[in-house]
């Protein structure tokens, strides 16, 4: 049964996934969305100094300077998770225009322009409103750099450019060839801007939000949460990596993580738990699978290459790096650890978020760097009980993986036994026994 499953995975998944990963845009999404995390561990940094005076009490230096600036400390803030999607915008642009091989800062100024098209609301006096430049114009800026680089690179195609003579410098030349391709992407959407009040009353940042609200808003759901990590973790048992998921996913953990961010700011309950922080801390707790059941499960065994090999796991485990182990023990593609590596890894590293979702546990704003197991877990809501959760999940998966091991375990020996058994038979090498039956003696 799990050949025929192996097989299917690797006739019909695998090549999709691989397709999937890449296409040009979803390739160019995923890069975009990669060159975020800058700017949400900025962003969530500096988020979290405004609330230390309620923490540590208001009368002391550090408090007094906080608050007495509080101006500047909020800037970094505005202008990382509150320009989001104006940053996406240019880093999709760039990513999807490198595919292209086109003029990239043409690329990038492009699809800025067309983002603002669609997205740009003023105050009374004539001020740009920052509203639809972060979380909320999230979606509307992806979709933007895809049509206004795929536009460029159309006109590029069709020879809808000014060619200026030779002897020209290059910068330009360039420059000149954008003028019919800026005017054909201003058109475009200032359509596309004039159609939205008219038609629906609001601009598409708006428009979007709600067409997607069912996808979006179902990462609120622990549940649907668990049916994804259940589809991470069998695609990865099978040596597909979880990257794969990334264009859909991580659009939504920025977005998330943005918004947990202003309702922090604003003194607004944590809306949401599904952040790149929180997939990282729990889910990926010592890796995808929550593998350190099995690493301990090796460095307690008698057998001296499983020994081994937990002993080299360990120290990476620590920072969520569980090649070793995966491919090592093996976990990948072993049919024994299939039910511990993607029932177990997909339970017990969503459990956490479930506690979120009850309100046992605080919710995500911070998006900290690898740091190691259980401090990144803390770091993530600056709650103690998220070294309680990792602790728990600790014992679970030592508890899940250790019965599935000893079977490993077994196999190997009964394997070690029967070669050093047919060893023992055979005492005469091949040439030796080739030669003895040459003589034909009847002994």
């Amino acid at each position: 049964m799990f050949a025929k499953f192996e097989e299917f995975m690797n006739r019909v998944f695998t090549p999709l996934a691989h397709k999937v990963d890449n296409q040009r845009h979803l390739s160019a999404v995923k890069a975009g969305m990669v060159a975020m995390t800058p700017f949400t561990i900025l962003g969530s940094f500096f988020a979290i100094i405004p609330a230390l005076p309620n923490m540590i009490g208001e009368s002391n230096p550090i408090s007094q300077f906080i608050l007495n600036n509080a101006e500047i400390l909020d800037l970094p803030v505005t202008l990382s998770i509150g320009l989001i999607g104006l940053y996406a915008c240019m880093c999709i642009a760039f990513n999807l225009g490198n595919h292209y091989k086109l003029y990239i800062p043409g690329c990038v100024a492009l699809s800025t322009f067309a983002f603002l098209f669609l997205v740009s609301t003023f105050t009374p006096d004539g001020a740009l409103e920052l509203g639809n430049l972060g979380a909320k114009g999230l979606f509307t800026g992806m979709l933007t750099a895809i049509g206004a680089v795929e536009l460029y690179y159309l006109c590029k195609r069709k020879n809808l450019t000014i060619r200026m003579p030779e002897g020209v410098p290059d910068f330009v030349s360039k420059s000149f060839e954008l003028i019919p391709t800026t005017i054909i992407v201003a058109g475009t959407f200032i359509a596309l801007r004039y159609l939205s009040l008219n038609v629906f009353g609001e601009l598409p940042p708006q428009i979007l939000t709600r067409f997607l609200e069912p996808l979006v808003g179902s990462m609120d759901n622990p549940w649907a949460v668990l049916a994804l990590n259940f589809c991470i973790c069998t695609v990865f048992f099978f040596g597909i990596h979880s990257s794969v998921f990334s264009p859909i996913t991580r659009p939504i953990m920025v977005t998330f993580i943005a918004e947990n961010i202003a309702a922090m700011q604003a003194g607004q309950p944590i809306p949401h738990f599904y952040t790149a922080g929180a997939s990282s801390a729990f889910f990926g707790f010592t890796g995808a699978g929550i593998t350190i059941g099995c690493v301990i499960a090796c460095m307690l065994s008698k057998n001296k290459s499983f020994k081994k090999i937990g002993q080299v796991s360990l120290f990476p485990s620590l920072f969520g790096i569980n090649e070793p182990i995966l491919f090592g023990a093996p976990i990948i593609l072993n049919p024994i650890m299939f039910i511990p590596f993607v029932f177990g890894g997909a339970i017990i590293g969503t459990l956490p978020m479930f506690l979120m979702d009850l309100g046992w546990l605080a919710k995500p704003v911070f998006d900290p760097p690898y740091v190691g197991v259980f401090l990144e877990g803390f770091l993530t809501n600056g709650d103690w009980r998220s070294i309680v959760a990792n602790a728990v999940q600790l014992a679970l998966t030592v508890a899940l993986y250790m019965p599935f091991f000893k079977i490993m375990e077994r196999q190997a020996e009964a394997k070690l036994k029967t070669e050093e058994s047919q060893e023992a038979k055979n005492i005469f090498s091949k040439e030796e026994e080739d030669l003895l039956g040459d003589l034909e003696l009847d002994f």
